[in-house]
């Protein structure tokens, strides 16, 4: 089994899509570039969504032109999620202008969509069941493979629901396999709120092994709620996984996770996440030095957009 473990930072899409302050389009693409020197395999630049839903993201076409002019690493990954048709064709229009101002073949090169094991979740989220979210799919994966596109699935709450509670690993390995039927070529299992622990990781992984499904396929997405994320990612390299995501500065935390006295951390922190892949003797091939460069640029940019969000409100 291979040394090399893949790294995705998601913080420009899902660090930043619940940030209360505005971050600039410039600072995002700052951002994307200075992640881009770090050597990680994949980078989660936006989310072809309604403004009206994520304002945070609503740039996600000017972002797109901005990155255009820069030369991204051979080898790179830039991923970008899309909730249905219409997020698809704004992402196509996206890379079509890219071609048109800077030549660039194929600036985001692969399309993620999103559903959940738990329907109570998926209802809250996206106003639709897990099957209803599945059927909007089918055009979104059809469409990619037409245009030579990667495809990944997230599954949120693998583990617990805000709403719902403890979700089955069956569950889980049940909507994989749908999502797999559908063409995904990639299954990110999302531990949403972060109620996750070794052990229970090692049991939804091995059931959704177990269920058929190829762990090369597999990509685990992990938020550090109760501190135990480095834990899980041990776990889930023990049984095999290759793949992780990670947010530079731990960026993002979902909103369910969060009570009126304290905010959720966010995804595992890109720097602990590779801390604990080479603790367990795999390697990643991220610049250390570029990785706190990019964290100290995530930081600033976070933290003066708070500041000036607290300015408002006061």
């Amino acid at each position: 089994m291979s040394n090399h473990v893949r790294i995705t930072d998601v913080s420009p899409r899902d660090g930043l899509q619940n940030e209360p302050g505005v971050i600039s389009t410039q600072n995002k693409c700052c951002l994307i570039e200075m992640l881009s020197k770090t050597g990680v395999d994949e980078i989660e630049m936006t989310s072809f969504v309604s403004p009206r839903w994520v304002p945070q993201l609503g740039d996600a076409a000017q972002l797109a032109s901005l990155l255009a002019g820069f030369k991204k690493p051979a080898g790179m990954v830039y991923s970008a999620l899309v909730p249905n048709e219409r997020g698809m064709e704004a992402l196509l229009k996206a890379n079509e202008h890219a071609r048109d101002i800077a030549g660039v073949d194929q600036l985001i090169d692969k399309v993620a969509v999103f559903t959940a094991a738990s329907e109570a979740f998926t209802q809250k989220n996206t106003n639709a069941s897990i099957k209803e979210t599945l059927a909007r799919f089918e055009p979104v994966v059809l469409c990619a493979k037409e245009h030579r596109l990667a495809t990944r699935g997230y599954i949120s709450c693998v583990i617990q629901c805000p709403f719902q509670g403890s979700i089955s690993p069956e569950q889980v390995a049940q909507v994989a396999i749908d999502l797999l039927e559908l063409g995904i070529d990639e299954i990110d299992l999302g531990d949403t709120i972060g109620a996750g622990t070794p052990e229970s990781i090692t049991r939804l992984i091995q059931t959704v092994v177990q269920a058929g499904i190829d762990i090369s396929r597999l990509t685990l997405h992990l938020h550090d709620t109760f501190n135990k994320a480095s834990q899980c990612v041990q776990a889930a390299l023990d049984l095999g996984v290759r793949s992780f995501d990670g947010s530079v500065a731990g960026l993002g935390g979902c909103p369910y996770a969060s009570t009126e006295s304290r905010q959720a951390p966010g995804n595992i922190a890109l720097a602990a996440l590779i801390n604990t892949i080479s603790q367990a003797g795999f390697q990643t091939g991220v610049d250390l030095n570029q990785l706190d460069e990019a964290t100290e640029c995530a930081t600033r940019i976070v933290q003066e957009a708070r500041k000036d969000a607290g300015s408002v409100e006061s």
